[in-house]
């Protein structure tokens, strides 16, 4: 069940990160001159809704359309996606993200039924004419059909958060988030939830809360501090690097196998998560745009005028009832060997299995892959190239998205909740699961089998 969800909301969230810095340009342009931002102009103003009612969702579907079937299917599933935009004038961010997929699922079947009966020489014709009566086809059910479906569900949601907003509830949504993220679901709700959400928001208010309660930083921090002071052994020496990165570099995936090591610990990064939405809640803390990744910085930058002294305390005060729960939490439970265990664990199963792992002159690249391929591969891919080379290895480290994982690979490198979606992309690769992207011992013992 976690591979399904961990699958379906990769492929959510695949749609808007490829699109992250329109999200940013459009909430600068939000931030600056709508009638209530920092430098209100009414001719600037007017590039706000076209880009949030037409562009944004248009790229969202060209992404899906284009991860279920390349560039034509982008294509299709972008103007499936016009029709359900011309049919309604609220920012329709579920229908794009309906249509893209749809468009590219149905130019796919439609290529497999027609290509192999085109007669040699019109190869051109038919493909354009197959591919434009379906786009046509689909953007009429798109404004007659689909759309309508999609504002019903839309009202639907709005109304369920208006509901937990109207009647201070909005905190309940920690209890669910904090777990779903450990569980690397993190990009999921972020992007296929929360951001299509706070897009709406921001149209009536020009603030949402919904970019600030997956992206918060504070209650990893919290996490990492209370580690740093309170924790044992690797884990205690390896926090606070962890908590730089995290806080300042967004990536917070980094602090998750401190959560795995102690799943107690879930508990005070619930308790973090609901203190930053009670207080921006209550004090009318917003941001105008997605902040990707959740760095502080990142969330400074997207703050909405006004809104910066309650962003700033929801963060600091997370943060310290994360610290403050999972101080008593690693003293009541905390063990040393925790991280040690985990490590041993991962350095036996590679050495049971290092008799079949391929010979080093035989690999040019090696993967590091995460779920969305951007932030902890990014880095871990940084430190393993690093260490390679000191050894001596000309060997290239990539990093790289489960899904996006070239099938014949020979080598993946990844965090050990998302090997088995590793091994099922690559069947033929050697799988390195790690515990822990700052894991130099684990980086170490790959190093070895590479580079002697």
């Amino acid at each position: 069940m976690k591979q399904k969800l961990q699958t379906f909301g990769r492929f959510l969230s695949g749609m808007v990160m490829p699109n992250i810095a329109v999200f940013i340009a459009w909430g600068i342009i939000t931030a600056l001159f709508i009638p209530t931002g920092w430098m209100p102009n009414e001719t600037l103003n007017a590039i706000v809704s076209p880009m949030q009612r037409f562009l944004l969702p248009t790229l969202i579907a060209y992404s899906g359309g284009k991860m279920v079937y390349g560039e034509r299917g982008g294509i299709i599933g972008a103007t499936a996606a016009m029709g359900i935009l011309a049919g309604t004038e609220t920012p329709m961010f579920i229908g794009a993200m309906a249509a893209g997929p749809l468009g590219g699922w149905c130019m796919k079947k439609v290529d497999q039924v027609v290509e192999p009966i085109i007669p040699n020489g019109f190869e051109m014709l038919v493909r354009n004419f197959s591919a434009g009566i379906l786009g046509a086809l689909l953007a009429i059910a798109g404004c007659l059909i689909i759309g309508p479906v999609c504002l019903a569900l839309n009202n639907v949601l709005e109304a369920g958060v208006n509901f937990l907003v109207s009647n201070g509830m909005l905190w309940l949504t920690s209890i669910l988030v904090e777990p779903a993220k450990v569980l690397f679901l993190n990009n999921a709700i972020n992007h296929g939830v929360f951001t299509p959400m706070g897009m709406a928001q921001v149209t009536e208010m020009g603030k949402s809360i919904f970019f600030l309660i997956e992206a918060n930083p504070g209650p990893g921090l919290g996490l990492l501090l209370a580690y740093w002071m309170f924790g044992k052994g690797s884990a205690k020496e390896s926090a606070p690097g962890a908590a730089i990165i995290h806080f300042f570099g967004g990536i917070h995936e980094i602090y998750f196998p401190y959560v795995l090591m102690n799943p107690v610990t879930i508990l005070g990064l619930i308790a973090g998560g609901i203190t930053g939405v009670v207080i921006n809640s209550t004090m009318g803390g917003g941001l105008v745009s997605a902040a990707s990744p959740g760095s502080i910085i990142a969330i400074l930058g997207m703050t909405a005028p006004g809104c910066f002294v309650p962003v700033l305390l929801s963060v600091a005060a997370s943060a310290g009832v994360s610290f403050g729960c999972n101080m008593v939490l690693l003293k009541v439970f905390g063990k040393e060997s925790d991280m040690e265990e985990a490590k041993s664990a991962v350095s036996a199963s590679k050495a049971q299995a290092k008799g079949t792992a391929p010979a080093a002159k035989a690999i040019n690249i090696i993967y590091f892959a995460c779920d969305a391929g951007m932030g902890s591969s990014a880095m871990g891919a940084a430190a393993l190239s690093k260490k390679l080379n000191a050894a001596g290895s000309s060997i290239e480290v990539k990093h790289s998205a489960i899904n996006d994982l070239p099938t014949d690979c020979s080598v993946v490198v990844t965090h050990q909740s998302l090997a088995e979606r590793a091994a099922a992309r690559c069947p033929q690769a050697k799988i390195y699961p790690i515990t822990n992207f700052m894991g130099g011992k684990e980086y170490d013992a790959i190093v070895t089998d590479f580079a002697g």
